[in-house]
């Protein structure tokens, strides 16, 4: 029966370090993407029809855009939910600071200005959304980033749209 040899100690430590230092990099580079460049978020619920659906899309979020830097006006961001912790959402900027808004559907509510530091978000799907109607203006401070694409389904993978327009460019 032959015998094969084993490796030194030093040569299997040498391994491990190596190992070790390739999961370390690893996990660093990781950690930093996932913190500071962009996330994937699962979406469920019916508030974003048509343009996410109800269940099973995943977003590409871009986190350059955290605590609201550089959002617009029509932008889809992922936010922090301001009343339930632990739990995020997403929807379409309406409102900047400054900026005169509806606080109730189709106009029927009063208007209100957008305090600074602060946007106004509503659903696409307006009668099954709660959004700023419910609890007020979002503090940017709350933003998470801006959802940039949809990555899942395979069907349905692409670049999310700003689809708000001026009245002028619509007519």
């Amino acid at each position: 029966m032959p015998t094969f040899p084993l490796p030194s100690t030093t040569a299997l430590s040498r391994e491990y370090i190596r190992l070790s230092l390739f999961l370390l990099k690893f996990g660093l580079i990781t950690h930093f993407t996932l913190s500071h460049i962009g996330t994937l978020t699962p979406t469920t619920g019916p508030s974003m029809l048509p343009t996410i659906s109800v269940r099973g899309d995943v977003m590409y979020t871009n986190k350059l855009y955290t605590r609201g830097n550089g959002i617009k006006l029509g932008d889809l961001v992922d936010f922090k939910h301001p009343l339930v912790v632990g739990e995020a959402g997403c929807k379409r900027v309406m409102g900047l600071g400054g900026d005169f808004v509806c606080d109730g559907e189709e106009g029927a509510g009063r208007m209100i200005q957008v305090p600074e530091g602060h946007c106004w978000v509503l659903g696409d799907n307006l009668s099954a959304s709660r959004d700023s109607r419910t609890y007020g203006p979002l503090p940017l401070a709350l933003i998470k980033g801006r959802v940039t694409a949809r990555i899942w389904p395979l069907s349905a993978v692409g670049w999310m749209k700003n689809t708000l327009q001026r009245p002028e460019d619509g007519i």
